[in-house]
Parts: C-alpha cells; structure tokens; sequence
C-alpha cells in the first residue's frame, strides 16, 4: 500500500486487499474515516462487492461487518441490463 493513501484507500486494502471483515465503528477508528457507510459506498461504486453481514456474538448482540465477496450472477446481469437501459 503506499504510504500516502487516502482513508477510503485504506479501508479498501483491508477489505479487498486482505480479505478482513470489519464493522462501522472498526472503520472509524483504525482508518479515522468519519462516515464508514460513504467509505463503503465510494468503494462499491468502484465496481466492488461489499457486502454487510449481521451475526449473532457470543453475548446474543447483532453485530454487522463489511466485507468482500464475489456478486452473483443476477446482480451482474442487472447491471449489464441498466446500462442497456441507459440508466
């Protein structure tokens, strides 16, 4: 990663680059993003998967993180059918 890296850069290292799961309140302090949900979309929108997953932890609390993943065939094509569209 390079030295001068913006905060959005940051978090999409961790997230794509290195495969981590990381949650909203993980976002602001590690990277010091203010809005991790902006964060997230900047990097959505430059065509990666981001999803959000809840789990259960150990205490019974919803917990959501961010992560990467692959999109799945229908999204694709719904993207490829907008861009016909021309939206």
């Amino acid at each position: 990663m390079v030295q001068n890296a913006t905060k959005v850069e940051k978090v999409f290292e961790a997230l794509v680059g290195r495969g981590e799961e990381l949650t909203a309140a993980q976002i602001k302090t590690r990277y010091g993003v203010a809005n991790p949900h902006d964060a997230v979309y900047q990097i959505r929108q430059m065509g990666y998967a981001i999803y959000l997953n809840e789990r259960k932890n150990s205490k019974g609390e919803t917990v959501a993180r961010y992560r990467a993943g692959n999109a799945s065939r229908k999204l694709i094509a719904a993207g490829y059918r907008a861009l016909a569209a021309g939206l």
